[in-house]
Parts: C-alpha cells; sequence; structure tokens
C-alpha cells in the first residue's frame, strides 16, 4: 500500500483528526452543552498527541462556535442556555439601535406527514411525521415575525402545544434542554415577498405590505438537519442583521 503524504488527496492533518474525534464526543454527547471539556493537557495525553495540535483543534472548533474558551476556567461545550448564547440565531435588530424585549405567542402545535419538500429538507422521507408549529413573536408589543416551524416527528415525539406555552425562552434552548438537541449552524434563503391575508391578520398589516421573508434550515451534530423555520419579518421598524467575517 503506498504511503500517503500530505499530496495524497485523502491526507488529514493530525489536528483535524483531532477535531473530528473531539467532534464525536460532542455528538456522542461524553460533553453535554454548558460543560467544560477535558483541559489541553488531558486530551493530549488522551490522544497521545502535543498540547499544540489540541489546541490547534479547539481554536477550530471555537472558530465554528461548538466551544467557548473562557480566560483561566477552561473551554467549555458552547450551550444556548447562555444570554450571550440565547440569540445568537436571531438576526432581527431595531432600527433605533435599543434592545428590545420580545414575547412568543404559539398558534399550532401539531403533527402531519412530510410533503416532499419537507421531506427533503430534513432528509425524511414522504409522509414520515413532522412537527408543525405556527407562532407570532413580538417586539415592543408589536407583532412582528410570523414563523413556520417543521422538526422530525421521531426526534421531537413529546413536543405538544402546551409544553411549548410553557417556555419562555428561545426555542433553541428548549431543544438543547427538553429534547437533547443543539443546534450548531444554520443555513437561510432570503428574499423579499408581500404579505397576504393570513400574513396581514397575523402582523396586523396592510395586505401587500413588503416582508422580509427567511426559509432556514438548522443542523445539529453531524451535519444532521433537525430544524425548518419560514419566518416572514415586517422590517418597517426592524432590519435584518449579518455579521459576516
Amino acid at each position: 500500500m503506498p504511503e500517503i503524504s500530505p499530496t495524497t488527496p485523502s491526507f488529514s492533518p493530525l489536528y483535524q483528526q483531532i477535531k473530528a474525534m473531539i467532534l464525536a464526543s460532542l455528538q456522542a454527547s461524553e460533553w453535554l452543552p454548558g460543560a467544560a471539556i477535558p483541559s489541553e493537557m488531558e486530551l493530549a495525553a488522551r490522544y497521545a498527541v502535543s498540547q499544540g495540535t489540541v489546541r490547534k483543534a479547539i481554536d477550530e472548533l471555537a472558530a465554528d462556535n461548538l466551544l467557548v474558551r473562557r480566560q483561566g476556567k477552561g473551554t467549555f461545550v458552547a450551550t444556548h442556555q447562555e444570554d450571550d448564547w440565547q440569540f445568537r440565531f436571531l438576526r432581527l435588530a431595531p432600527d433605533s439601535g435599543d434592545k428590545f424585549h420580545h414575547t412568543n405567542h404559539f398558534l399550532a402545535c401539531e403533527k402531519v406527514p412530510a410533503i416532499s419538500y419537507i421531506a427533503s429538507l430534513l432528509k425524511l422521507k414522504v409522509g414520515d411525521p413532522v412537527i408543525h408549529i405556527d407562532r407570532v413573536q413580538s417586539f415592543a408589543g408589536k407583532p412582528t415575525v410570523f414563523e413556520e416551524i417543521w422538526l422530525p416527528g421521531n426526534r421531537f415525539k413529546d413536543l405538544s402545544l402546551e409544553v411549548i406555552q410553557e417556555w419562555h425562552g428561545p426555542m433553541y434552548a428548549f431543544y438543547e434542554s427538553e429534547c437533547a438537541t443543539h443546534m450548531v449552524r444554520a443555513e437561510e434563503k432570503i428574499k423579499a415577498v408581500v404579505a397576504d391575508e393570513k400574513l396581514a391578520a397575523h402582523l396586523q398589516l396592510p395586505l401587500g405590505s413588503p416582508l422580509l421573508s427567511v426559509e432556514r434550515v438548522s443542523f445539529t451534530y453531524g451535519n444532521k438537519p433537525v430544524e425548518i423555520r419560514h419566518a416572514r419579518y415586517d422590517t418597517s421598524e426592524q432590519h435584518y442583521e449579518n455579521k459576516l467575517n
């Protein structure tokens, strides 16, 4: 068998191999969201590599927002429970620059068979059970966002309208604490639309008002899609903020 060299397509740098091993431990729930992972020295001994190699792997996982370094305390698994992380996927910001409080009003939560489009995004079969949720988010007391959410029915089988109505934090924190599902990344499609009768009624807007449509697919560890979220935003007093780096 030929020796693998850095020029061979299958070659993977050592720190990338360590990164994959740490990621596998996260995926297996060896270290839960919010928990500290072992020190660099402990991980270096565990994987029989140098601390520098472990550090480089952790640096990349921190850059991917999967781990969080805290000076003098160690490295922790990222969690949506913390104030700084609760709303990191929420991109809506007021034009005034002020912070505002938002509230959720859940309209429906029901189990339905997956149609072709939803099944393809969630990597399910057509007809598989999915949970469909409708909610309105209000900012400063004004209805601003109408959302439709789809979740794999088998992963979220105990979800009900009563359960989510009792939750007062962000949905990603709910998934994490109540459903053992940690969202690690998302992909979005954004376009301009106008309010039909249903959207105008929910958002208390004139028919035909301009809205921003954002379709998001969120993934957990292992690149598994576990949520589809289709939101329509009233951006008359807010804007959608995205920081690129």
